[in-house]
């Protein structure tokens, strides 16, 4: 009786710390607050993130097009007819997509057109940084010169060395003065509509591994972010609900523990983060504790918007979100339009007018076939016409470069994460072949990754295989395309060992082995040769690949330049360009060939042990010794174990001396001394066969003969 008081105590007690403890996401709750009637009053957020200079609508692959600051302009006026009091935000990723980048540092048009457009705060995304540090002063300036009204940038986490460090260099204090001149914070706070906004910008861990040339430094994510919020509490004095936003170039992938999930998971005290970087939609917020997650994609395919309910005490109550489409049925701001028309007009002088093309809009060819789009590239793992044209692309640019004298390329490629568009069906254009190989800046100064001239041994050849077979699961942007070789792997195997048989294609198509200490030559974009160093990290050490020059010897990575391939006039060689001219070289229409897979890439799946153990590396056969040796070692301490379980049944054995159940000899030492003869000793033992005998089975047949005289 005494036990079960204690026990009903225990579930009461239980039950009154729960009442106590507030339900995990009690502070929202969705609810349809679209007429404007449900609590006492609401607080509108609009945001956008990943605009990557789409200033143009794009295809949406079914015949019509989405975005564009046109028509995304259109909306937000819409919209702040409905919500006066509005609070227009954007997460970063402005810059770097079209051509309208090629003026990024010269004309600043990102901040100038988010400054059109009302956008009041935004934070860096790591492609602001791929005109390096001194790129990034240029635009700054150049967007404050320009007089147009400017977006505030917002940055807790993400900034030079400062003059107490030792890697501070003449050039981080001028970016450091850069900030400074724009007005770059930490935080910033917006009275709006009877609620106090303190917004933040935070960068991200994967965001600063994609920015190799920032310059910057990275202070921990979600220890920056908790500083900065407790700095917001305890320097923000207002009588209003405070709502405290994250403007977060970190990322979120759903139901895969991303950087923003973790942010809200440790961060206490931030409302609402919206997330930039990671290209996803989120249909649903995602609720962590009391901290709303929203992203609307990229390219301005959506405007996002959510409604926050309030009660007069400053408690929230609910929200409504939307994610509201782009699509051709919003019409252009001609505003807008007209002062996109003007930086296309400087875009076509300034930078196309290098390369010999006309116009934004000059067809180069025509195209009938489907390629993969993007998203197909990320989700599935397998050879792609896509990326077999754009290989091919740089292996060609590179022959009409270098002339009749060129050294062979035996191998070209690219990877997934530098593919940012496709080869739309009908007409292709100038502007078309700048968007699949948008990124970057050459040593130049001039838009866009240059192509870069490397040798790679066999062995790292081979490597590069096993970087697509077993990282690409991992990691989708690591998966490669390319021409020049072929291989063939088997998913069911080792990671790191998938790769079964690889091959050298001849330009003839004749295959040959790959010889693993030969030096090949090697073509690829900047950023894809800046990855290389990334292998080994990624692989947990596994892998490696190393940069070779012609005469065998590692290259600096720092001086990866000096490798960048020029034509004869001595310009340097784009990828976008590259692209342009093969795509140019067609004439009439892109060859059918690719629409289908040309064996570049095989899988080839198979439970063969054969097939699994073929051509077998030392990270194989290392795993193979180590399950052996664990299996013989499991054997073994079966083996004492049922050894002490016969020694604990046959007391016989310990009186004399604990004799081995499995061999018969004896643990101690004289064991193999003869015994003297005993009768007693026989009789005994004699009585043991008796005694053993009885415990025998009824199944068990016994022999009942009788005994002879001799």
């Amino acid at each position: 009786m005494h036990r079960l008081k204690r026990i009903c105590s225990f579930l009461l007690a239980f039950v009154m710390a729960l009442s106590l403890i507030p339900a995990a996401g009690a502070a929202y709750q969705p609810v349809d607050v679209s007429d404007g009637t449900a609590g006492e009053y609401q607080s509108a957020i609009l945001f956008t993130q990943d605009i990557h200079e789409h200033f143009l609508p794009v295809s949406d692959g079914d015949g019509g097009t989405y975005g564009g600051l046109a028509r995304l302009s259109t909306r937000l006026s819409e919209e702040r007819e409905r919500w006066p009091d509005a609070l227009t935000v954007d997460a970063g990723d402005f810059s770097m997509g079209s051509l309208f980048q090629s003026i990024y540092a010269s004309q600043a048009p990102e901040l100038q057109l988010l400054g059109q457009l009302g956008i009041e705060a935004t934070c860096f995304g790591n492609h602001e940084f791929d005109y390096r540090q001194e790129g990034l002063i240029s635009m700054l300036d150049a967007a404050r010169e320009s007089g147009s009204p400017l977006p505030a940038i917002v940055d807790c986490n993400y900034y030079p060395p400062t003059s107490e460090e030792e890697d501070y260099t003449a050039l981080d204090g001028q970016v450091w003065d850069a900030l400074g001149r724009y007005g770059v914070e930490d935080y910033i706070t917006i009275s709006r509509g009877g609620v106090t906004y303190a917004l933040f910008g935070l960068f991200g861990a994967e965001a600063d591994e994609d920015a190799p040339l920032s310059g910057m430094v990275l202070a921990d994510p979600a220890t920056s972010a908790q500083e900065t919020v407790d700095k917001i509490k305890s320097e923000v004095v207002t009588d209003e609900p405070l709502f405290i936003i994250c403007l977060s170039h970190c990322g979120t992938a759903t139901g895969t523990g991303s950087e923003d999930e973790e942010i809200a998971q440790k961060v206490d005290g931030i409302d609402l983060i919206i997330s930039g970087h990671s290209h996803v939609v989120i249909d649903k917020p995602i609720q962590i504790k009391d901290t709303l997650i929203v992203s609307g994609g990229c390219y301005t395919q959506y405007l996002g918007e959510l409604i926050v309910n309030w009660n007069s005490d400053g408690t929230k109550t609910g929200y409504e979100y939307r994610l509201l489409p782009l699509g051709d049925d919003i019409a252009a701001d001609p505003g807008i339009a007209q002062q996109i028309d003007g930086y296309q007009a400087l875009v076509e002088e300034e930078y196309l007018s290098r390369f010999g093309y006309e116009g934004y809009n000059q067809v180069l060819t025509t195209n009938t076939i489907s390629f993969d789009s993007i998203d197909d590239l990320y989700a599935y793992h397998r050879e792609s016409g896509l990326g077999n044209l754009i290989a091919d692309a740089y292996r060609y640019a590179v022959y009409q470069a270098e002339g009749a004298d060129a050294t062979p390329v035996d191998f070209a490629l690219t990877a997934c994460g530098v593919v940012r568009d496709t080869v739309p069906v009908g007409a292709v254009t100038v502007s078309d072949a700048f968007n699949i190989s948008s990124l970057g800046i050459g040593a130049d100064g001039v838009a866009s990754y240059p192509l870069i001239s490397i040798y790679l041994t066999g062995r790292d050849l081979k490597n590069a295989f096993e970087v697509d077979a077993s990282i690409t699961g991992l990691m989708p942007a690591a998966q490669l395309y390319y021409t020049g070789m072929t291989f063939t792997y088997n998913p069911y195997r080792m990671l790191f060992n998938r790769v079964m048989d690889a091959a050298q294609v001849l330009e003839d198509g004749t295959t040959v082995p790959i010889e693993n200490d030969k030096l090949y030559r090697v073509v690829t974009g900047m950023y894809c040769g800046q990855m290389l160093g990334a292998v080994k990290s990624k692989s947990f050490g596994l892998l490696s690949i190393t940069p070779l020059d012609a005469e065998g010897n590692p290259i600096d990575m720092n001086r990866l330049e000096d490798y960048i391939v020029h034509d004869q006039t001595g310009a340097e060689v784009k990828e976008w360009a590259a692209i342009g001219s093969y795509l140019q070289s067609f004439g009439g229409s892109v060859p059918e060939r690719y629409a289908a897979a040309e064996g570049r890439k095989v899988e080839q799946k198979s439970l063969n042990p054969i097939d699994l153990l073929k051509n077998c590396n030392r990270i194989t056969f290392g795993v193979i010794c180590i399950v052996l040796a664990l299996i013989l070692l499991l054997a073994l301490i079966v083996r004492r174990i049922h050894r002490r379980i016969l020694w604990g049944r046959r007391p016989d054995l310990r009186q004399r001396g604990g004799g081995d159940p499995y061999t018969g000899g004896s643990r101690h030492k004289d064991v193999h001394q003869p015994l003297p003869y005993s009768g007693l000793d026989n009789y005994k033992r004699g009585s043991r066969r008796k005694e053993r005998s009885k415990e025998r089975s009824f199944w068990t047949p016994s022999y009942k003969g009788k005994r002879h005289k001799k």
